[in-house]
């Protein structure tokens, strides 16, 4: 019931405000953009898709995802029938069984939940979307109310949606191209904004769900990722761009490798016919991937309407003007952009942040700021979409809220790292 009321406020409010805009201020051509698009020109130097265009692209977007689905779903496969995934899951249960209580010790969907995270935190999006989808396909088996979010899926996907990402290289790739001095300065920024997106998302379901995060379990594995990760920026700080590029595709493409190996590896040892596990697997990856395709649809036109009417136009506007009447620092407000659309539309939000970036410079603060907000947040409703939308998911409960509200705190974090950094 949440996403459906917000969907229709999004859909309402921009058609509201482009009305406003068309009758009151001659901007006839608004509903033709909401409709067919904008392209681009000087005046308007990012190409706007309108409804249809967008239509398209979500079909585009779960056609691309279809391979993808295949490839990784049928590895998955491999590694159940080998066991793979049980012996992740009793490796990672002691903590695990602590923060997903309603999951019992040894489910699949622990070790599938494990291999979402570590796509995520290596940066391989194309790896952790079927990882993701598979795990909310084990966690719907538990779940009683076949349309009703379960516990475990909302904490799963809250934390999910925090992105923990070691290093952002697409952001520093971009950077670089655009002709920063020193791309790489926003990792560590980005890093610590995902940390702390992470840490929030897990405190705001727990106390939700009346989970203790005191417990020695789940403080000792928070400690040592904690340690983990300060361990690898002291080491990361050392390498140059090309180093730091060079490393971070040796660590996550390697080890997806390795990942591979070892699960083909496995299932050859446990004697069981691994081409047809990878099909068996294979095929559920494709009907996966097509079921999603109208969930996409309808939350992309809703977003692309937002964008089109020239909504957040108008939030930006107003959020200059309350900080100049307070007296407040609103450098930060040129790069919140990339901040509104990022949990509505990466690829908007990649857009908005190359246009900060070609607007104010790289190294610029709102360059920076807008590099760090878009390296540090992940797409909220497209994630809701998607991976409640893959399992009929249709009462979300409180998951939007508390998404919205981790999100909340990595962008403060994002722009007070901003500040400290940067100045």
């Amino acid at each position: 019931m949440a996403l459906s009321r917000i969907w229709s406020a999004f859909i309402l409010i921009a058609i509201v405000v482009a009305s406003i805009k068309c009758f009151f201020f001659g901007q006839s051509e608004i509903f033709n953009w909401m409709i067919i698009g904008k392209a681009d020109d000087a005046a308007n130097p990012l190409k706007v898709d309108g409804v249809i265009e967008t239509c398209w692209t979500a079909v585009n977007i779960c056609l691309k995802l279809i391979g993808i689905m295949a490839l990784f779903m049928g590895f998955m496969s491999i590694a159940e029938r080998a066991g793979g995934i049980r012996l992740l899951s009793r490796i990672i249960s002691p903590f695990f069984s602590k923060l997903f209580p309603d999951v019992p010790k040894g489910h699949p969907a622990t070790g599938h939940m494990v291999m979402n995270f570590s796509a995520n935190l290596l940066g391989l999006d194309n790896a952790a979307t079927p990882f993701g989808l598979k795990a909310m396909e084990s966690l719907q088996e538990l779940n009683p109310s076949k349309d009703v979010a379960s516990n475990a899926q909302i904490m799963f996907l809250c934390l999910h949606a925090s992105g923990l990402t070691l290093i952002p290289v697409s952001i520093i790739a971009i950077r670089a191209s655009l002709n920063s001095a020193n791309p790489t300065e926003i990792f560590i920024p980005c890093m610590i904004a995902t940390f702390v997106a992470t840490i929030a998302a897990m405190l705001i379901v727990s106390f939700k769900q009346k989970i203790n995060v005191f417990q020695p379990a789940i403080l000792a594995w928070v400690l040592g990722i904690s340690a983990v990760i300060a361990t690898l920026v002291l080491y990361l700080v050392t390498l140059n761009t090309a180093e730091l590029q060079s490393f971070s595709g040796i660590l996550s493409n390697g080890l997806l490798l390795l990942i591979f190996f070892l699960i083909v590896l496995g299932g050859v040892y446990k004697n069981i016919d691994v081409f047809d596990a990878f099909i068996d697997g294979a095929k559920g990856g494709f009907e996966t991937a097509v079921r999603i395709i109208p969930y996409l649809v309808g939350m992309l036109i809703a977003i692309s309407l937002l964008r089109t009417s020239g909504t957040f136009d108008i939030i930006i506007n107003a959020m200059k003007h309350i900080c100049t009447s307070l007296g407040v620092d609103s450098r930060f407000i040129d790069g919140i952009p990339t901040a509104l659309i990022r949990p509505l539309s990466g690829g908007g939000a990649r857009g908005m942040m190359v246009d900060t970036i070609t607007t104010h410079g790289a190294d610029s603060f709102a360059g920076r700021l807008s590099s760090i907000l878009q390296g540090s947040s992940d797409t909220t409703f497209y994630v809701i979409a998607v991976y409640f939308g893959s399992v009929n998911i249709k009462n979300t409960r409180y998951a939007i809220g508390a998404m919205l509200l981790a999100d909340l705190v990595g962008v403060c974090t994002a722009i007070t790292l901003c500040y400290m950094f940067f100045g």
